[in-house]
């Protein structure tokens, strides 16, 4: 590795960490070069152009580490349930080839409740290409449902699994346990697969969890 990739590298991992800890807007550029080993504190500003590079840089970092492995999954896809394992194995495969112990579940949260990057996650999946095609499968197979449901449950199952693998993996670093990735996986695409074809017991006027009016 080339000594500025190695030192983009470094700088990653050290933001994702500190992020992951603290949050996102408590922590300085200044800092995280420092925490990077790098002497010179503008050095998030160097490499990336500022913070916005920085999250963008953190968030493609991410999403690619999961792209083929989604498309290959879902090619042989021919069921809801297989269309979720398609979104979800994926990404907690990814997590699984992170050294121990790993941060980037818990910034992905701090990433999906934070303001100034909440923005940037959801720009960078509507240009991931595999995972629009995934949703638009998900959405044609839940078809029977009124739309105001399948968008308030697709809500529900970004919130559990971003939360579900970011304790999965505090509680790994805390107890120095193995996060069994490949058993979460598993487990929350079946228990996901169940939420959304479940029946409607309300029809709704707004999506109760964000309280928006439904289609």
């Amino acid at each position: 590795m080339s000594r500025p990739s190695a030192a983009r590298t470094a700088l990653l991992d050290a933001a994702e960490r500190l992020f992951a800890a603290e949050g996102i807007a408590t922590v300085s550029d200044r800092r995280i070069a420092e925490a990077a080993g790098n002497s010179n504190h503008s050095a998030v500003g160097y490499y990336f152009g500022g913070r916005h590079g920085l999250l963008e840089a953190l968030i493609s970092r991410h999403l690619g580490a999961v792209e083929e492995s989604r498309r290959a999954i879902f090619e042989q896809s021919d069921s809801l349930l297989g269309d979720i394992r398609a979104l979800v194995v994926p990404a907690t495969n990814a997590l699984a080839d992170l050294p121990r112990p790993s941060h980037r579940a818990r910034f992905i949260r701090q990433a999906m409740n934070d303001p100034a990057a909440f923005p940037l996650w959801r720009s960078a999946e509507k240009t991931a290409q595999t995972a629009v095609l995934i949703t638009r499968s998900i959405v044609a197979r839940l078809g029977h449902l009124h739309a105001g449901v399948v968008t308030g449950r697709a809500t529900l199952m970004a919130q559990v699994v971003t939360n579900a693998c970011a304790e999965v993996e505090a509680r790994a670093e805390r107890d120095g346990t193995d996060p069994r990735w490949h058993d979460v996986g598993a487990f929350l695409s079946d228990a996901l697969a169940g939420m959304l074809a479940a029946p409607v017991t309300n029809p709704l006027t707004a999506n109760p969890l964000t309280e928006t009016p439904v289609p």
